[in-house]
């Protein structure tokens, strides 16, 4: 039994499909597992390397403690790796990493200037709304 759901068994194979990547075209090897897991790591060889012959594209998977996850997960891998490719700028993925640099791109001198200029006004009009004091210390 796999450790992953038929309803997402049959999208990978559906986006894997429509990429055209087929299961023939893989080559998969098991090798065991590093880091955590214990004795389950030390004794299953749960790690998968998942080499797609045509394109020549390598994914090794060992995120998950189980053969299965991971072989599911290589799929992905691969799968996301091949949209990268074909797909370039238009795969969500791009998208993504596109907004991250949006978001990191540094402001002009110019906007960056007026901005601060715009909270100085701001401070100024809380200034001016603050309650007079008297000037003598006799309070």
């Amino acid at each position: 039994m796999s450790p992953v759901s038929s309803s997402k068994n049959l999208a990978l194979a559906e986006r894997l499909e429509k990429l055209g990547l087929r299961e023939e075209d893989f080559d998969e090897t098991f090798i065991r597992s590093s880091g955590k897991g214990g004795q389950n790591v030390n004794k299953v060889s749960t790690c998968v390397v998942l080499v797609h012959r045509p394109s020549g594209l390598t994914v090794k998977c060992q995120l998950e403690r189980t053969q299965g996850m991971n072989r599911y997960r290589a799929r992905v891998m691969i799968a996301d790796k091949v949209e990268r490719q074909v797909l370039g700028e238009q795969s969500a993925e791009a998208g993504r990493v596109a907004k991250i640099q949006r978001q990191k791109r540094r402001r002009s001198r110019r906007a960056k200037e007026k901005l601060l200029q715009d909270k100085h006004a701001r401070s100024q009009t809380k200034v001016m709304r603050a309650p007079v004091r008297s000037g003598s210390g006799d309070d």
